[in-house]
């Protein structure tokens, strides 16, 4: 159906303004999928059959094989034309939708998202991103004072270690970061925050990663709340990379505070995310700038945004029902098997250093390497280059890691194992393991 045609079959309804009924419907079924494989992790992950065809669901460039999807998430097809049909009606309406319509339809938007990850609709509030909602998590925590810490570690991302170092001024708090160990064992992360919060009594918050961008380590989240709590501090968990990536639900970290993306691992518009408060702590975020569109009592006043991109957030019901459609559980064995499959690969090649473990439950689909004594930016930029130039695979330096610079790699649901044989051949030359 062409726009005009959309436009003019949808007019009548829309134009009914019968109160409480949301204007621009939200599509919640995308096109079908087959059945998912059934059986074990392992069964489902090499399913061919079935990913061939989850695969098709994308449209990507064959210009380069993407191996840098931990940036943001490509909307599938179905995602994507909803996402114009959305841009195209809202455009239409214009403000007689965002003035009239665009309340009810958000407020569906976030029941959704609260029902997706296991929290109340009252817990929820919608952001631009992960990024803006740690912001607000962050810099509205008002249980410190002079003189009390709060830590960091090495692998939490730029732009929060910003916003925890900006408490100094703000707050009055002393800053304090430490290493994440490596290579990195599921008690060796433990003992490493332990020491951190034994040393530095005084802590009161602790900044969480739940998956790094920088190496895509999991960190045992649950487990790190539970001690922090048992010394009197609060978490800030940043889980912009882990759900979608993995399978879970909010309560399960046990933090009381989380941000979240929406545009990487689900796969909605750049542009949406959202912020957790669990409802008992919701007195301990100030409200945003003093916020006074919402009641102190609405976390919504703790993520004052301005002006959102209507159809982004119209969209999001869309990119979760595919994610729904596939299952988390599916995708995270998937996303496993693929970071498996070109990493035992290439665990033997001379000097090519593996910075994620193969420990279970520590990885997802991302995974760093270093090659041996490459540890500053030139010799990454170099090795990022080359991987382009010679073989058109695109990866992406990271930087912060204690213990240098590395290169990460992020499949995604449409690569497949041919994707990651190149990356194997390209590592072998470059490590030197096979002749040029």
């Amino acid at each position: 159906m062409h726009l005009t045609e959309a436009i003019s079959s949808d007019r009548p309804s829309m134009l009914k303004n019968q109160a409480g009924a949301a204007t621009v419907p939200l599509e919640t079924v995308p096109e079908s999928l087959p059945a998912r494989p059934t059986g074990s992790a392992g069964g489902v992950a090499t399913d061919k059959a079935y990913w061939s065809v989850v695969k098709g669901l994308y449209a990507v460039t064959p210009d380069v094989i993407n191996l840098e999807n931990g940036y943001w998430g490509i909307m599938a097809e179905p995602v994507r034309r909803e996402f114009i049909r959305q841009s195209d009606l809202v455009n239409y309406y214009n403000s007689y939708y965002a003035r009239l319509r665009s309340g009810p339809d958000f407020e569906a938007v976030r029941a959704k998202v609260a029902e997706a990850v296991g929290a109340a609709p009252e817990e929820i509030a919608l952001t631009r991103g992960a990024t803006e909602a740690l912001q607000f998590l962050i810099g509205g925590y008002n249980n410190l004072k002079p003189g009390d810490v709060v830590l960091y570690a090495d692998l939490d991302y730029d732009s929060m270690q910003y916003a925890v170092n900006a408490l100094k001024a703000r707050r009055g708090v002393e800053v304090f970061k430490f290493d994440v160990p490596e290579p990195a064992t599921h008690q060796a992360v433990l003992d490493a925050y332990a020491r951190a919060i034994e040393a530095n009594p005084k802590t009161r918050l602790l900044l969480l990663t739940h998956i790094s961008h920088r190496t895509g380590l999991v960190m045992p989240i649950a487990e790190i709340t539970r001690m922090a709590r048992a010394k009197g501090i609060d978490t800030v968990v940043d889980a912009a990379h882990s759900w979608g990536e993995i399978d879970f639900k909010v309560r399960e970290l046990q933090a009381d505070f989380v941000g979240f993306n929406l545009h990487k691992w689900i796969g909605a518009p750049l542009g949406v995310g959202f912020l957790y408060i669990s409802k008992e702590r919701l007195a301990d975020i100030d409200r945003y700038m003093d916020d006074e569109d919402f009641p102190e009592t609405d976390i919504r006043s703790r993520a004052h945004t301005g002006t959102v991109n209507f159809a982004t957030v119209l969209t999001v019901p869309t990119a979760l029902a595919l994610h729904q459609q596939i299952s988390a559980a599916a995708k995270q064995a998937r996303l496993r098997y693929l970071r498996d499959y070109w990493v035992s690969r290439v665990r033997g090649f001379k000097n090519l250093e593996i910075l994620t473990p193969d420990e279970p439950g520590m990885y997802g689909a991302i995974t760093s390497f270093r090659i041996t004594g490459k540890t500053n930016k030139a010799d990454n930029d170099a090795i990022v280059a080359r991987l382009m130039d010679f073989y058109k695979i695109l990866t992406v330096r990271r930087a912060g890691v204690a213990k240098g610079q590395c290169i990460r790699v992020t499949p995604a649901l449409y690569t497949d194992e041919a994707d990651l044989d190149g990356l194997v051949e390209a590592l072998a030359v470059i490590t030197d393991t096979k002749a040029r």
